[in-house]
């Protein structure tokens, strides 16, 4: 076991380093694909990278699919900051000896704003929105009875008014139960791609290739070219542990490495404690480390109701204070078939 987590990190971390080397700040597209989702996850500081058990850990860590059982839908609703809307939808399924499909979707719009010129400081009459989509198909399944293995392949569309940018991106991941039910080590690399850059017709201008000469065409057809640039690539490594209490009563700790390709590296810390099989009470962490970051205390709880022994409903909210940002508020439901 060990000997195929060694592997499988390694290959993780390999595969990584080609994006991942030291802080740019502002150098990576795909923004909206560092918003966590899972209001469970974000209570607990982003500590995700070794949690399994339920679809949403999907975002964190490929792997996580291989331990889903059954069936899971996610459906997270955010009121991002500055009104904006962003929404997700996950959903896995298990399929005996063969390994667990998922599919998600992340949408992410600004509403309409005013379009704003030199000229025309208090808008032209027109308005615009930024709109970004993600749809991703995953795949998970258990190497042994210990170590799971995943991956997920996400289509990326951005759309700042007529124009956008189209891109592909890969997520990986490795999880390796240590205890059963106890200690759990994770490790992932999130939106490893190809570098894309905006295109459209907003780009389009009429150019005057010599401004002091009379006479001749003042308006040539032209475009701006603009750059190309990464996806906001990520690599985790996780580990997390159970304290069993009895039969009413667990307590979850985790915590998380986190190396980004376009900012310093930091740790996210979480906890989580279990009553009755029913209720949990969260607080994390975020950004532990992280010079000048808006992260800080996350607090959530949640709330599990079973209709049957085949099916459970699942609420969990999280709040999460961003500083000078104002704060977040996420709900997200999740409906489990076993």
């Amino acid at each position: 076991n060990l000997r195929v987590v060694s592997v499988c990190v390694l290959f993780i971390i390999v595969f990584a380093d080609q994006n991942i080397a030291q802080n740019k700040t502002g150098t990576t597209i795909g923004q909206f694909l560092k918003i966590e989702p899972s209001s469970r996850v974000v209570a607990l500081g982003n500590a995700g990278a070794s949690l399994s058990g339920e679809i949403s850990n999907i975002f964190y860590n490929p792997a996580s699919l291989g331990r889903l059982q059954g069936a899971d839908i996610q459906f997270t609703f955010n009121k991002w900051l500055a009104d904006i809307s962003y929404n997700y939808m996950a959903a896995g399924i298990n399929v005996e000896g063969v390994g667990t499909f998922a599919l998600v979707g992340t949408l992410l719009n600004s509403g309409e704003m005013k379009v704003r010129t030199v000229e025309s400081p208090l808008g032209t009459g027109e308005l615009f929105k930024v709109s970004n989509l993600a749809l991703g198909l995953g795949y998970g399944l258990m190497l042994t009875d210990r170590v799971s293995v995943g991956m997920q392949i996400n289509y990326i569309n951005e759309s700042i008014w007529h124009s956008s940018l189209s891109a592909f991106g890969i997520n990986l991941g490795v999880q390796y139960q240590v205890v059963e039910g106890g200690l759990t080590l994770g490790a992932s690399v999130s939106n490893f791609g190809a570098r894309s850059a905006y295109d459209g017709r907003d780009l389009y201008l009429n150019y005057d290739f010599d401004p002091d000469k009379y006479g001749d065409n003042n308006k040539l057809p032209a475009e701006l070219r603009t750059d190309h640039f990464n996806l906001p690539t990520l690599f985790r490594a996780g580990v997390s542990y159970w304290f069993d209490f009895g039969s009413d009563y667990k307590l979850l700790v985790a915590a998380d490495a986190v190396h980004p390709n376009d900012n310093d590296q930091y740790i996210n810390l979480g906890s989580e404690l279990n009553l009755l099989k029913m209720f949990s009470i969260r607080a994390g962490y975020r950004n532990l480390l992280m010079p000048e970051s808006e992260g800080g205390l996350v607090l959530g709880g949640g709330v599990q109701t079973k209709y049957n022994e085949t099916s459970s409903v699942r609420f969990d909210y999280a709040y999460a204070d961003y500083g000078r940002l104002a704060e977040t508020h996420r709900v997200t439901l999740s409906i489990g078939f076993k």
